[in-house]
């Protein structure tokens, strides 16, 4: 992994919350910073193309706009487990694949446009990798939220 220095640092203690809603808000925020727009965006792209961040973006409540989400797992075979990831995560309804210590050893949540694109994505799953998913949809929300300070 890169070296951070203490501006991609400042950008990642910033950016985790508060993000302003308006015409411009990179702008907003690197001025926040001491930098300009094009550089907040530049380091940006940089941090997530050497994967010190996995992901910027708005946390949507899709459900809201018609869209449907479910916590998912499947028990792997230990032998199978690196070509099964591969199949899974090469859905784009995929999101959020981890690996747990427990008989279901792989958990990710599938987010799709409608209710039907869940059930859609769980047949392909299954065909692809001929294993059963386990599907936990939300009885309850609940919202925690978390921030990481990046140091050095």
């Amino acid at each position: 992994m890169r070296e951070l220095d203490a501006v991609d640092r400042r950008i990642i203690d910033t950016m985790q919350g508060d993000f302003p809603i308006c015409e411009r808000p990179y702008a907003v925020v690197a001025g926040q910073l001491g930098i300009d727009e094009d550089e907040l965006i530049s380091r940006l792209d940089g941090l997530l193309a050497d994967k010190v961040l996995t992901r910027f973006g708005p946390m949507f409540q899709i459900e809201r706009m018609g869209g449907a989400f479910v916590l998912a797992a499947l028990a792997v075979p230990e032998a199978r487990y690196e070509t099964v990831t591969e199949l899974v995560n090469a859905l784009p309804q995929v999101a959020h694949n981890y690996r747990r210590e427990h008989a279901l050893n792989m958990w990710f949540v599938l987010a799709t446009e409608n209710q039907a694109g869940i059930a859609e994505a769980i047949a392909r799953i299954e065909a692809d990798t001929g294993l059963p998913v386990f599907a936990f949809p939300k009885e309850r929300e609940y919202f925690v939220e978390m921030k990481l300070e990046a140091r050095l």
